[in-house]
């Protein structure tokens, strides 16, 4: 048996660039356009601020600790009580 054009299965593989219908014309496509609210520009902008913003204040912290060491830094345990109180209250 004898088998013609098997050296032609090559060309089924061979990337062939698309024609443009129509005559031929260019149409430029359209381009995107994106436009965001004042309310997202506002959390933009808030959210740089708080980027910016250290988690920890290390002036209250080594003021604290200055207080600590002198034995200065007394508080109560109601105090102590009624911050809980309120934080658990706010959750």
């Amino acid at each position: 048996m004898r088998i013609d054009g098997i050296g032609n299965v090559g060309n089924v593989y061979k990337s062939k660039r698309a024609t443009k219908a129509y005559g031929g014309s260019s149409i430029a496509p359209a381009k995107d356009d994106v436009s965001f609210s004042e309310i997202a520009k506002d959390l933009a902008i808030a959210k740089k601020a708080i980027d910016n913003t250290p988690d920890v204040r290390m002036e209250k912290v080594d003021d604290l600790k200055a207080q600590i060491e002198a034995g200065q830094y007394n508080i109560s345990a109601s105090q102590v009580a009624n911050r809980l109180l309120t934080q658990s209250r706010a959750l």
